[in-house]
């Protein structure tokens, strides 16, 4: 169904769980949701109509990335992100406020925004909540991200807070910038670190400003799995119930269930796609490291339940053969594969959501896990 506007709507619950629809111009989100990476216009090693045939309903941009190279303005004046990459479905873009953090060199933060030297040439570069609000109005994203500042976990709770309500006041500012654009969404990302008091100072600020969506952002930056389930315990209940949630950088198929079950829409990670290019193939019973040797004569698919082209017509054998070979083809069906396995996932927690059946979803998938792959031949 297409829309003029973007809108939000709950199906079913089951627990603290949510099955839905983002609604966007550019047509349909199914939520949960989890959000392929292209980070620079492109999911490595895959077609935009191979990427939408794994089930994808929606790719991820990067604003950092993509304002360094080709840029957001030559971007614009070839159309937009969606004509420039060959993606007609919705994107999002992050702020580039992560990648400035982590990626950048001689970065100078003030109240105003960031100074950074570009990672690709080094050329000096300025981000505000202005500045990126412009990039992605110019890439033609149609969920933004407001600008902020993520501090790498362990910090002190003083650097935690200094941090958030920096980020908070570029929440506002992203919002002022970002204006009225029918069709187009805007997202405030609560901060917080793993401080309960913190993440429900930033959701109050965030509600007061009023956003399209509310990310949690500010975990998956070292703190683990459990203290990251820790937070999500309570942290996504601090956010508007009728607002899409989505869960930045996340993640391994445990963490997206776990995300799920504490009531989490949306997620995006680089992991199937990176995981594809390294070797790693991600299954229901875990993962499988196609590089070792006892690959090397099996016959079998990575996965005899799975329907995508790795596993329909190639071997283990040819996999682990083309992976040594460094072939190509190898990163295509191993990340075709990785990036099918998770919106299988998705679209399992999905229907196990409408059926009030999730608990038992979830024991299965752990259970199958559990099991670890199958045994060599």
């Amino acid at each position: 169904m297409m829309t003029e506007r973007f809108g939000f709507t709950v199906n079913a619950r089951d627990g603290r769980a949510r099955s839905g629809v983002i609604s966007t111009p550019r047509g349909d989100v199914r939520t949960p949701a989890f959000m392929p990476v292209g980070t620079a216009g492109t999911v490595k090693a895959m077609l935009p109509e191979s990427v939408r045939a794994t089930g994808a309903d929606i790719l991820l941009g990067n604003t950092y990335h993509l304002m360094l190279r080709p840029t957001a303005e030559r971007i614009a004046r070839l159309g937009g992100l969606h004509r420039f990459m060959n993606w007609d479905r919705p994107i999002l873009t992050d702020s580039g406020g992560f990648q400035v953090m982590s990626l950048a060199d001689l970065r100078k933060l003030t109240e105003d925004g960031v100074t950074f030297r570009s990672h690709v040439d080094g050329s000096k570069h300025h981000l505000s909540p202005e500045r990126s609000m412009e990039i992605q109005r110019l890439l033609g994203s149609d969920i933004v991200m407001c600008f902020d500042e993520c501090p790498a976990l362990p910090a002190t709770d003083e650097a935690v807070a200094k941090s958030m309500r920096l980020s908070m006041r570029w929440a506002q500012r992203s919002r002022d910038a970002f204006g009225d654009r029918p069709g187009h969404a805007l997202f405030g990302i609560m901060q917080g670190g793993v401080n309960r008091d913190l993440r429900e100072e930033s959701a109050t600020a965030l509600k007061a400003i009023d956003f399209d969506g509310y990310a949690v952002g500010g975990l998956a930056v070292g703190e683990g799995q459990e203290a990251m389930f820790g937070v999500l315990d309570y942290a996504p209940d601090f956010l508007p119930e009728d607002k899409p949630r989505y869960l930045m950088g996340v993640g391994k198929p445990d963490d997206i269930v776990g995300a799920v079950e504490r009531g989490i829409d949306m997620m995006d990670c680089v992991l199937p796609s990176r995981s594809g290019r390294t070797g790693q193939a991600w299954t229901p019973r875990g993962q499988v490291n196609i590089k070792n040797a006892r690959h090397q004569d099996d016959p079998r698919p990575l996965d005899e339940g799975c329907t995508c082209p790795a596993c329909r017509s190639y071997s283990r054998a040819y996999l682990h053969h083309v992976f040594k070979a460094q072939e190509i083809i190898a990163s295509m069906l191993l990340t075709w594969h990785n990036l099918h396995y998770y919106q299988q996932l998705m679209q399992g927690l999905r229907d196990a959501i409408d059926a009030g059946q999730l608990a038992a979803f979830v024991a299965e998938f752990h259970a199958r896990r559990a099991e670890g792959d199958i045994p060599p031949l």
